[in-house]
């Protein structure tokens, strides 16, 4: 856990957050400020700052698979879904611990959105 990392707080409880789901190795929760209907992050428990810290395959693997999982329960895998993985402060990246956006519960233009977490 990074000492002042707002998602390692979030995943130690210390910050509430509304989960979609959660293991040993993930949590999913609702982004605070939305840019779609669906707007739920994943992120890995272990501390990584960002896609391209040497995360682990395996752990990589898992974060991305549990998007999928994400989709089913928040019923957008049959419509259609973004997955958004923004690296550092020139794409946006204002939380560097790793995290996967999903986005979809209404269609989308051809353009991404601006995002800015």
């Amino acid at each position: 856990m990074a000492e002042d990392c707002l998602f390692c707080k979030i995943i130690a409880g210390e910050i509430p957050s509304t989960k979609v789901y959660e293991d040993d190795r993930v949590l999913a929760f609702e982004d605070v400020s939305p840019m779609m209907p669906v707007h739920t992050l994943i992120v890995p428990k272990t501390h990584y700052d960002n896609i391209a810290d040497n995360i682990p395959d395996e752990e990589l693997g898992y974060l991305m698979n549990t998007v999928g999982k994400v989709a089913d329960l928040k019923g957008i895998r049959e419509s259609g879904f973004r997955v958004i993985v923004n690296t550092n402060d020139d794409a946006c990246q204002s939380v560097h611990h790793v995290h996967v956006h999903v986005l979809g519960g209404a269609p989308m233009n051809d353009g991404s959105p601006a995002l800015n977490q």
